[in-house]
């Protein structure tokens, strides 16, 4: 990654954490699942309503790093008007840009501004604060009744 495509990655997270999107509850959410980090404290609680299969909004609750909060506010900016199977897509386009080895190239074109998570993987024990959102999610939309946690 050069020099100045991971200073704008940088600025994208740091932007999401300060002025973090769809920071809030739903009036009618139709699926609600929440997270945690135990090893870094970072909690999400993460709401969505759904129109038939298609998310109608989506919002989030929750502290914790910077990495957590601002990956909740990509998520939420990524998946607004997807299918839940777009959703799955893209979840699994995430985890694996997430997962990769630092060495393993990653086709980050689709990801939008998800891909400025992309920089975390070079730092592994960050992984799990940018993949929590992601995983909070997955459990919202198959109306999961267990917490989400990293550990």
């Amino acid at each position: 990654m050069t020099a100045d495509l991971s200073d704008l990655y940088q600025q994208i997270i740091v932007e999401h954490n300060r002025a973090p999107r769809n920071f809030k509850q739903l009036a009618h959410p139709t699926r609600r699942a929440e997270g945690a980090n135990p090893l870094c404290g970072d909690q999400i609680s993460l709401e969505v309503e759904l129109d038939g299969d298609r998310i109608a909004d989506v919002g989030f609750q929750g502290s914790g790093c910077a990495i957590s909060q601002a990956s909740a506010s990509l998520l939420t900016g990524a998946v607004q008007g997807k299918t839940k199977a777009e959703a799955e897509a893209l979840f699994r386009e995430v985890h694996a840009m997430l997962t990769s080895g630092p060495g393993v190239p990653v086709d980050t074109a689709k990801l939008g501004k998800v891909a400025a998570l992309g920089g975390v993987r070079q730092f592994p024990v960050r992984v799990k604060c940018a993949s929590l959102p992601w995983h909070t999610l997955r459990a919202a939309l198959a109306a999961a009744a267990e917490p989400v946690s990293t550990e």
